[in-house]
């Protein structure tokens, strides 16, 4: 007799549903020098509770790409220009394309800090020099919450101890300048988590930051993750940090995605040239001396160049006639590991 299964309930289907799904992104800057496409066709998916890794060059659009789903892109001269950024909102479960809001609307406001946070990359920069660490938190938690000032005070000082900040009522009355460079990351990641986001962004995390505090941090990061099943999207140039913190890896060359796989299956199998030349460009323990690291040649070309063919031609040690004169299309070579090269696309 056949066995019938119980049919999953809304909270499984819910489980399985991507929290964030980016669609052909593009966001592109209308500059006097010419346009520049920052992010040109960008997909991906971010699971729930799931980490996952954006990785490449300086200047590849990790940033941009991120800036964008905060709706944060200056305009004029920046601004998205086709695709789409849907989000599953936790409250109720709707579906809202980020892409399609006004920046300065009530519910992009909402979006920011209650549905996705964000912790940029310098935080001396990016907190306020002239208040308290406890009051800018205090604020965000008041902006999404109604509480009293003094509740949300409270909600600063409990923030900035679950990050482990030393003597957090003392820290939540400091100012941001007489912190150390790991406190004000601490500081944060409180803020970013004060109202419980379903996605945290995290832009370059331990950069300027000693080999000890980054390790600090990072651990950290996974232990708040476990705490408030956020998912992480975690930007970085730094394939080290990616091994210890991401689920999947997506890999940025030029505005666009080249590789997208799970960590260990693009560690272990890189199918994009760029990719390995990333990963041979990273020093490893236990490295022979005679091995030397093998730096990928060449420059990233200017965003501005109108390029045919695939844009990492010129830098690729396999390149192919096809390679200069038609663009290979992300494609999945093997279950859930896919690459936009013509090495493995059909020809």
């Amino acid at each position: 007799m056949t066995q019938i299964s119980p049919a999953p309930t809304c909270s499984q289907l819910a489980s399985k549903r991507p929290i964030l799904e980016v669609k052909d992104l593009k966001t592109y800057f209308f500059l006097e020098s010419g346009l520049v496409r920052a992010v040109d066709g960008v997909t991906f998916s971010l699971a729930r509770r799931q980490t996952l890794g954006l990785v490449g060059e300086s200047g590849c659009g990790k940033s941009i790409t991120s800036m964008s789903i905060m709706r944060l892109i200056q305009s004029p001269p920046g601004r998205i220009v086709g695709g789409e950024i849907n989000l599953h909102l936790k409250q109720t479960d709707d579906i809202v394309d980020i892409a399609k809001l006004d920046p300065r609307s009530n519910l992009m406001r909402e979006i920011r800090g209650a549905e996705i946070a964000m912790i940029f990359q310098e935080p001396m920069t990016s907190l306020n020099p002239l208040h308290t660490i406890g009051n800018q938190i205090a604020e965000a938690v008041q902006i999404h919450q109604r509480v009293s000032k003094k509740d949300a005070f409270a909600r600063a000082e409990e923030m900035l101890a679950k990050v482990q900040m030393s003597a957090p009522k003392q820290r939540a009355r400091e100012y941001p300048h007489q912190m150390s460079g790991g406190m004000r990351q601490r500081a944060m990641i409180a803020l970013a988590l004060s109202c419980n986001p379903s996605i945290l962004i995290a832009d370059e995390p331990t950069t300027a930051l000693d080999v000890t505090v980054q390790a600090q941090i990072l651990d950290l990061m996974r232990e708040l993750q476990n705490d408030f099943g956020s998912s992480i999207i975690l930007i970085t140039h730094n394939l080290g940090v990616v091994s210890q913190m991401a689920d999947h890896v997506a890999v940025m060359y030029l505005g666009r995605i080249v590789e997208f796989a799970p960590t260990r299956e693009l560690f272990h199998h890189p199918l994009h040239p760029y990719t390995e030349g990333l990963l041979k460009s990273v020093p490893v323990l236990g490295r022979k001396g005679k091995q030397i690291l093998a730096p990928i040649k060449g420059m990233v070309p200017s965003p501005t160049q109108m390029i045919r063919g695939c844009p990492f031609a010129e830098r690729c040690p396999h390149v192919m006639d096809i390679c200069r004169e038609r663009e290979p299309t992300l494609t999945e070579i093997a279950p859930g590991h896919t690459a936009a090269c013509w090495l493995h696309n059909n020809l």
